[in-house]
């Protein structure tokens, strides 16, 4: 089975380019499942029929969802939460009130992620693509397996451990919306445990891959810079960019003439920033995609006679690796370059590598900005940069 997943800024229209992706695999003969995990869901536009929380069969091969992040929840976490809920009530906590603290954080957009573990256990499809909500949403519900689980371990038992939560059951057995703790607790476990195979699944390269959507827009690139190293800091592969909504030649209007200046250097600039990863364009169609045969001509223009589901790339562009000191070693492949070509300079929260006359920006995460470069060194074909803690500042804040 294959994942294939679009992100991007909301508005780039990953909603069409994952639907066309769809309708091209099924059409290879591929049966595909295509599922929104936005919460303005615009999939069944798109596809111009009626989708529901619950896969629906659109056209030969090919299913739909839009999931619902409620459903979901009572689908995976219900059981959970009925005892989390009993328990706050009986502390005087209104139900209503119950409800709403007794969901972990991001949960809600993990149950997205629950999905995927089912079609995969499943084995009912070949390629299953992931329509994905705005690049922010998107990181927190791929970070979702470390998060939770810390607010889980951390803060649900800090203060006197699982025992004394798990005690007052007992009290609560002669309620009738009280559950016995083997199942609540097992949920738990088993929620855990799912979120952690789908981290597995997402950040194998040989089954999931992430493809990253963008307009030719300068602030457009850079928040899917942004996007692109922290995929990165957490093993995802991204193995695509897909430029969408450029002018196309025949378009010979004075009025877009410095439109299209722009958009050609905004694409030049997209190939520094994104290294050797394929850059797919997609032409600005005349009308809005939307229907069978629009999204047919759109699929046309991706990939003409490539299959959708193949990987794009081998490899990563750059990696970023944490240490035992605290600090990270970003990884860049440079084969054949040689030290004496290579030129770094770095601001706050970017990183430029100049090798020899071509140019590479690197957006960096926010766990790097108050590093320092201690070292910078080639080891096997690629350029390793360490970031450590600054010492120094460190014991300035100290004293203030």
């Amino acid at each position: 089975m294959r994942i294939i997943v679009h992100t991007g800024k909301g508005g780039v229209g990953k909603t069409s380019i994952s639907a066309a992706t769809a309708l091209r695999c099924a059409e290879m003969g591929l049966k595909t499942i295509v599922i929104s995990t936005d919460t303005a869901h615009s999939l069944s536009d798109s596809l111009e029929k009626s989708i529901g929380p619950e896969p629906v069969e659109l056209y030969p091969n090919l299913w739909g969802q839009e999931v619902d992040a409620r459903y979901s929840m009572d689908k995976y976490w219900g059981t959970f939460q009925k005892y989390m809920v009993a328990l706050f009530s009986r502390q005087g906590v209104e139900d209503i009130v119950a409800e709403e603290v007794t969901i972990l954080p991001g949960l809600e957009e993990g149950a997205h992620l629950l999905w995927i573990n089912k079609y995969v256990e499943e084995g009912q499809f070949d390629v299953l693509i992931v329509d994905a909500a705005p690049t922010a949403e998107t990181l927190r519900l791929l970070s979702l397996p470390d998060v939770t689980r810390w607010w889980f371990e951390k803060i649900l038992t800090i203060t006197r451990g699982a025992a004394r939560i798990l005690r007052p059951i007992g009290r609560l057995m002669n309620r009738g919306d009280a559950v016995p703790d083997n199942d609540a607790w097992d949920q738990v476990n088993m929620l855990f445990a799912t979120l952690d195979k789908v981290r597995s699944l997402l950040t194998d390269p040989n089954m999931s891959s992430i493809r990253l959507v963008v307009n030719p827009e300068k602030m457009v690139i850079k928040e899917t810079q942004r996007t692109y190293t922290y995929l990165n800091l957490y093993g995802y592969a991204t193995d695509a960019i897909i430029c969408n909504r450029i002018i196309p030649p025949e378009v010979t209007d004075p009025y877009f003439a410095m439109w299209k200046a722009n958009q050609l250097e905004n694409i030049a600039f997209i190939g520094e920033a994104f290294g050797d990863l394929p850059l797919m364009k997609v032409p600005l169609f005349g009308q809005e995609v939307t229907g069978l045969e629009a999204l047919r001509r759109l699929a046309d223009a991706l990939y003409g006679d490539q299959n959708p589901a193949q990987k794009l790339f081998e490899g990563t562009t750059h990696r970023i690796e944490s240490n035992a000191e605290g600090g990270y070693t970003l990884i860049v492949p440079l084969p054949f370059a040689s030290k004496e070509d290579v030129d770094l300079y770095r601001s706050r929260d970017e990183l430029t590598l100049r090798v020899g006359p071509y140019r590479r920006n690197i957006v960096l995460p926010y766990a790097l900005w108050d590093l320092e470069i201690a070292d910078a060194k080639f080891e096997q074909s690629s350029l390793r940069i360490q970031f450590v803690k600054d010492e120094r500042r460190e014991v300035k804040q100290r004293v203030r």
